[in-house]
């Protein structure tokens, strides 16, 4: 499997993947796409990886069929270099395996694309409590040892999910290109696939209560959310042979939701986890929302 990561500013959670791929899975190859990082930090974890893994970063003089540059554009980036692999895998920058692969899972992840022809991804992910909190509705195949989410209107991450595996020479196929936001891929893979498969045994997923910096400027209330959440580094710890074992042989009944397997080294967030800043912080995100419209018009 290769490995990708899609990295922007964030040189401390970039290392921090890179070597939980370098741990959990050794040997495989990693390559960074790198958003052309202005942050003396990211920039420094580059050069230092730069004598192991390739980096990659897109070329912004250069015009090409698709956008170059941000998240999507380099996904696409990403897609087009590796399109005759056999399996791939999409990690961003604020993301970790949390547990060695092993033949086993390699052999699942062959054997649920082999026997359903028009799965096109499958989420290394667990399921995020805060998702599961509002009632989101999981159901397991042992066919094809797989949970797939239900579909409506108002879900996301149904179809598609910028963490992904994928086996690329099933989307040059469908003539897939990746679009440049997640609801509309989710609606492109709807109608070109069938439901994302999430794994019984996941082995990555994104960190905690991860800031929202990027080099963006933050509004007043992003910022006082930060905060509240008190926002921060909380890597994982890698998951011990024994944990593992009890993920792959727990009964499919019980989701692979995060904060029932995972634990973060030293200070741990509160239960249930969130991934935006502004999640569950009431008048905040209005506040925030306020802020960027002003801008909009002021610009």
């Amino acid at each position: 499997m290769i490995f990708c990561i899609f990295s922007f500013n964030r040189g401390q959670f970039l290392e921090n993947c890179i070597r939980s791929i370098e741990s959990c899975a050794p040997g495989h190859p990693i390559t960074i796409f790198d958003d052309n990082s202005n942050d003396p930090e990211t920039i420094r974890v580059l050069e230092n990886y730069s004598k192991t893994h390739d980096i990659i970063r897109p070329d912004q003089n250069v015009k090409s069929r698709h956008h170059l540059g941000g998240l999507y554009g380099n996904m696409q980036l990403a897609f087009e270099k590796f399109r005759h692999a056999d399996l791939v895998c999409y990690l961003q920058d604020d993301t970790q395996m949390v547990r060695q692969l092993g033949d086993d899972d390699f052999a699942k992840i062959e054997h649920a694309f082999t026997a359903e022809p028009s799965l096109a991804f499958i989420s290394p992910c667990f399921i995020r409590g805060i998702n599961f909190t509002k009632n989101a509705q999981y159901s397991y195949n042992s066919g094809l040892g797989l949970y797939f989410k239900e579909s409506t209107p108002r879900s996301s991450g149904a179809y598609f999910s910028a963490l992904l595996i994928m086996k690329p020479q099933r989307l040059v196929s469908a003539k897939w290109t990746f679009s440049h936001s997640e609801p509309e891929n989710n609606k492109v893979a709807a109608k070109a696939f069938t439901l994302m498969g999430y794994l019984h045994a996941p082995f990555a997923m994104w960190l905690p209560e991860v800031p929202a910096y990027r080099g963006k400027k933050k509004t007043i209330g992003l910022k006082l959310a930060e905060k509240k959440r008190n926002c921060g580094y909380y890597p994982f710890a890698l998951m011990s042979e024994q944990e593992s074992t009890s993920l792959k042989h727990r009964d499919s009944h019980k989701l692979p939701v995060a904060e029932d397997f995972l634990r973060c080294e030293g200070f741990e967030p509160p239960k249930p986890w969130a991934y935006n800043p502004l999640a569950n912080t009431g008048w905040l995100k209005p506040l925030n929302q306020l802020e960027v419209s002003v801008r909009r018009l002021l610009k």
